[in-house]
């Protein structure tokens, strides 16, 4: 109750702020999406004298500890309190990572705000996310020209009004890439094994074979980091929770709770997943080698052949590692792998440069005049 009270006290005091204080506001599910939105936070506050607002769902988010005086958190619930925060915001622009706007119970506010989409995973935009997932948004921020041309497919098929589109990037990978330049491994030796499945009902943990895959490699003598997807902890807690306690006692087992950090991505040597987004991440941010366990695909939007294009997750795989059954999961399909630069230009938009390109565009899109400092 005492909780719920002080959510409601945070959302009536965001309803309160004057209008120039509330212009531009961020919305986070969780923890795991600040590293996608502090760039374009930090953008703005160094570009402008905006303040920006922070609304989070989740006490651990970092951005509810970040501390400036342009800066103002919000501590909400992911229930009755947000629904109706959105519903009556007011607001020049809402960016968040959250898909599926106005589909469900959350919806688009009565008053006139222009809701942005950033991108939080580098893979498709029709198969893993629901149908209609991006429809009521004005601008989508598009990580590469895969994003764009499926959202204009999807515009055709189901005539949709066109939406504003921002060549953007994908800050999470600039970051990736740009911590890998200083902690670098010089060898290619193929010791350290991080498992990162995606989450679902047919993904590597939920389906029950993430136990299975741990013990395999911890027996083929390969230290294991086993970093779960945050929404598999919410559906499969137990299911984690029996992995770890299992393996616990066994020094080459580790368990890596914080995905918002990197330190398992520069730490091990190759990654087993199964559809996840973070071997994209892996592979484009890191050119280090994955095994793609041979599991059904993760299709939220049964319909996502309506249109033609090819889902990236798809196309890219054979490209970027190996695709194994998890019966065929040995040392030998292992030491088949091989380092591949892979060149995220090609395939992604402005590689290390992808928040100022956002910052640019959100002062712009309130006509508001860049004061440098």
């Amino acid at each position: 109750m005492i909780n719920t009270f002080r959510q409601m006290s945070q959302a009536l005091e965001f309803m309160r702020l004057p209008e120039h204080m509330c212009r531009v506001v961020f919305y986070s599910e969780g923890k795991s999406y600040w590293p996608i939105f502090k760039g374009l936070i930090d953008g703005i506050i160094n570009n402008s004298d905006l303040d920006v607002c922070y609304i989070t769902s989740d006490n651990d988010d970092p951005g509810s500890k970040y501390i400036h005086s342009q800066f103002k958190p919000f501590i909400i619930d992911a229930g009755y309190i947000r629904n109706w925060l959105f519903e009556n915001l007011k607001t020049d622009v809402m960016i968040m990572t959250m898909p599926d706007l106005h589909q469900y119970q959350v919806k688009r506010s009565k008053h006139k705000v222009h809701y942005i989409y950033v991108q939080h995973a580098l893979m498709s935009l029709h198969m893993v996310y629901r149908h209609g997932a991006f429809d009521w948004f004005d601008t989508i921020f598009c990580s590469g020209p895969h994003h764009v041309n499926e959202i204009r497919s999807l515009e055709k098929k189901y005539k949709l009004p066109k939406k504003i589109i921002l060549e953007h990037g994908y800050s999470r990978l600039d970051s990736i890439i740009n911590e890998n330049l200083i902690v670098k491994k010089v060898d290619n030796v193929l010791n350290h094994a991080l498992f990162a499945p995606s989450w679902g009902i047919n993904a590597a943990i939920e389906s029950g074979l993430g136990g299975e895959i741990v013990g395999r490699l911890l027996t083929m003598g390969y230290k294991v980091t086993l970093r779960p997807h945050p929404e598999t902890w919410k559906s499969s807690s137990r299911i984690i929770k029996s992995i770890i306690k299992k393996y616990s006692s066994n020094q080459m087992f580790f368990y890596d709770e914080n995905v918002g950090l990197l330190d398992s991505f520069y730490n091990s040597d190759f990654m087993v997943s199964d559809w996840s987004g973070a071997a994209l991440e892996y592979a484009f941010g890191l050119s280090k080698p994955v095994i793609f366990l041979n599991l059904p695909q993760k299709i939220n939007n049964p319909n996502y052949c309506d249109i033609d294009d090819i889902p990236f997750e798809i196309s890219s795989r054979e490209s970027l590692g190996v695709i194994t059954n998890v019966e065929d999961l040995t040392s030998a399909s292992i030491d088949s792998l091989s380092t591949k630069k892979n060149d995220p230009s090609k395939y992604f938009f402005n590689i290390g440069n992808s928040d100022a390109i956002g910052v640019e565009y959100i002062l712009n899109l309130i006509d508001y005049s860049y004061k440098i400092k």
